[in-house]
């Protein structure tokens, strides 16, 4: 079975590779490298295609989805934990007979390195900031992880070797990360407990408010890279306004909040987007083409 029309509406950052196998997957091949403004935009480069793909950075609904009829296969070319963080309406796709795939992790490693550098930068005042009056290592500091898939996991790894003692809270206790010194706390104890609090949540997932934010306490640092802000604008404002509080974000985790966040003195951020790089793409990539080949093996029998 082969497509009859793939068209990636977005720029996914596939590697030239994939991109000349997909061309061997349908009868036309159309990807844009650029990002559409509009649904009515998206619903014109989708066309009559059967395929589409589409990065994180573009969002496909229900107008969408029930305007472009010829659509079978929608391949999300970025991350899929569950249908409500999902920039693809997964229900209507559902309800319109279409199959959805996405990826995981591909862009880890990259976001990791991130944190531990900067957190690096600002414990010895490498760059702008210092935390403290005194250059610190990340030797015996409280971590806090919330959210211990793949990329919690990593950086609760790494953190390990750097001598950190880490700590989780996870809506699944992960026993055997236990085992290698990762240790469990509830939500409320694990605030109160440690001084650095990395989030790494599904997108729309919104955990810190005021009272968050004040059982954490202050001279204290916050990262989040997660897929947008896991927090309220207003109470993270309240809490970053005090000068011995830290935030480290990159621009995925400022999301829709970038222009406000930037504006606090005391916001680490970067406009890159931490875990998009070259081995990510490779990653990614691949994937994207086995969920595809995937679909097609599965439906080789359809007209």
């Amino acid at each position: 079975m082969k497509f009859n029309k793939i068209v990636s509406v977005d720029n996914t950052g596939l590697i030239e590779p994939v991109k000349e196998k997909l061309r061997s997957l349908a009868k036309e091949v159309i990807l844009y490298d650029d990002f559409p403004s509009s649904n009515s935009e998206i619903i014109s480069r989708i066309g009559d295609a059967d395929c589409v793909l589409v990065s994180w950075n573009t969002k496909v609904d229900k107008e969408i989805i029930e305007a472009c009829e010829n659509i079978k296969y929608i391949g999300m070319c970025c991350s899929l934990y569950d249908e409500k963080s999902a920039n693809v309406d997964i229900d209507a796709a559902r309800n319109n007979g279409i199959k959805v795939l996405g990826v995981r992790d591909y862009g880890d490693e990259g976001l990791v390195e991130y944190i531990i550098s900067e957190l690096i930068r600002l414990l010895h005042g490498f760059g702008k900031h210092q935390w403290k009056d005194e250059s610190q290592e990340l030797t015996k500091q409280k971590l806090g992880i919330i959210g211990l898939g793949a990329t919690g996991k990593m950086l609760a790894e790494r953190a390990l070797a750097f001598g950190m003692e880490v700590f989780y809270y996870n809506r699944s206790r992960k026993l055997e990360l236990e085992d290698i010194g990762i240790k469990y706390l509830e939500f409320n104890e694990l605030l109160k407990e440690v001084d650095i609090l990395s989030t790494h949540l599904p997108r729309n997932t919104f955990i810190f408010n005021e009272e968050e934010f004040k059982s954490f306490g202050d001279n204290k640092i916050f990262i989040n890279t997660s897929l947008g802000p896991t927090f309220d604008i207003e109470s993270f404002g309240k809490w970053i306004s005090n000068e011995d509080n830290y935030g480290i974000f990159d621009s995925v985790g400022m999301g829709w909040a970038y222009d406000e966040l930037k504006q606090y003195k005391n916001v680490i951020y970067t406009e890159k987007v931490s875990g998009w790089t070259m081995q990510a793409k490779e990653r990614l990539s691949i994937k994207a083409l086995e969920n595809i080949e995937k679909y097609l093996g599965e439906n080789a029998g359809a007209s």
